[in-house]
């Protein structure tokens, strides 16, 4: 029997939640977001304020040139959580079988409820409404890969100035007829670059995709290419997954103004590897790959990373490794908008001490101690009551 797959997007969330706390919010053109003196961009926006070209991501700068009258509002983010909170309990009320994929966004599996996807999705859309006040689009389908795209095609075709509130649903069997007409870029998994290729392949569909050869495309594209196949046919069996340990712990920071000088994206680099060794620590994790993340003044992105020789939650290791990993590819002087420093490979410590250990603390036990009690008052106190001399401007 073929599964029955619900994928649940709030609509403009944030907005919503904002319109729930002030009312009079409503029916104007408003955006939640950064500030326009930095680098501020629009977290979501009203519906009013869209129809003047405003969307999510754009730099508040722009939004405010599209529509000089945008009002402008901060992130509130303990009131999202909790809405957002609210709206999951109710989903798991209906099934365990949820899987979040985001604070608006879930997947749920509904294949053994006796009650059909698209009536369980009016009947959890007008309860999400009634007892919430929140709007919510849905798509139904066989698969999760589907049930996104029905979603995003059920927002696309919505007729209303206001929240589409949408319902779409895609019977067993016609999965790749109702993929086979959208452009390439709707298919989960293809970015900008990556449908560009396909453009210059003359692939422009997803019903083009799924005509092409799959040996072909994996030659092209490898796993990526295999996964291209097998999507653009609307073949998808990945289950819902009901819980997601954590794969990695990252701090990013954009700078109010671009960065050029290495003393600034050092301090940046060791308040970045503190506050992820924190974070490890309290999970009671470590790990063994750090990863470095900048962005040019140009938008131009790279990451790369560093497997460790041990894996470690010690925040002067991950500092080391990230800025090894900066002098090997920031060109000195180059603009810098965005810095981030991550740690992937998590799992849990085998032993207690192996939290602490490394090549360069562990020859020591004087130097151990030392990282020991500096880690551990930095967590109790804050990364500033200590600074390491590398943090001091040599000025």
């Amino acid at each position: 029997m073929p599964r029955t797959i619900l994928h649940v997007d709030l609509d403009a969330f944030f907005c919503a939640v904002e319109e729930q706390r002030d009312p009079p919010l409503r029916g104007k053109a408003f955006a939640v977001g950064g500030n326009v003196e930095g680098r501020g961009v629009v977290s979501s926006c009203s519906y009013p304020a869209r129809r003047f070209g405003v969307c999510s991501a754009m730099p508040m700068v722009r939004a405010l040139a599209l529509c000089p009258d945008l009002l402008r509002l901060p992130t509130s983010f303990p009131a999202y959580r909790a809405a957002s909170h609210a709206v999951m309990q109710r989903l798991r009320a209906r099934t365990p079988m949820v899987e979040q994929i985001s604070i608006d966004e879930a997947f749920l599996d509904v294949s053994e409820l006796s009650t059909s996807g698209g009536m369980l999705a009016q009947q959890l859309q007008a309860q999400i409404r009634e007892e919430l006040g929140l709007p919510c689009s849905i798509g139904v389908a066989t698969n999760k890969l589907v049930a996104k795209v029905a979603t995003d095609v059920g927002k696309a075709s919505a007729r209303s100035d206001g929240p589409p509130n949408a319902i779409c649903t895609v019977p067993p069997g016609v999965e790749a007829a109702f993929l086979a007409h959208l452009p390439a870029i709707a298919l989960w998994g293809v970015g900008t670059k990556t449908a560009e290729r396909l453009a210059a392949l003359g692939l422009h569909t997803i019903g083009d995709i799924a005509a092409w050869p799959s040996a072909s495309l994996e030659r092209r594209f490898g796993q990526h290419g295999r996964a291209l196949a097998r999507h653009a046919r609307g073949l998808d069996d990945r289950p819902v997954i009901i819980e997601h340990a954590a794969k990695s712990v990252s701090r990013e920071t954009t700078f109010p103004r671009d960065v050029e000088d290495v003393e600034t994206l050092q301090r940046t680099d060791h308040a970045q590897a503190a506050d992820v060794g924190k974070r490890l620590r309290r999970a009671e994790m470590v790990g063994t790959t750090v990863k470095l993340r900048l962005r040019w003044s140009d938008f131009t992105t790279l990451t790369r990373q560093a497997t460790l020789p041990r894996p470690t939650a010690h925040d002067a290791e991950i500092a080391t490794a990230a800025l090894h990993l900066l002098d090997q590819v920031w060109p000195t002087g180059d603009s810098v908008r965005l810095i981030g420093v991550g740690v992937t490979g998590l799992c849990s410590p085998s032993r207690q001490l192996s939290l602490w250990e490394s090549e360069r603390s562990a020859n020591t036990e004087r130097d151990r101690h030392l990282q020991i009690t500096v880690a551990s008052l930095r967590d109790r106190y804050g990364y500033n009551l200590f600074r390491w001399g590398s943090d001091v401007p040599s000025r």
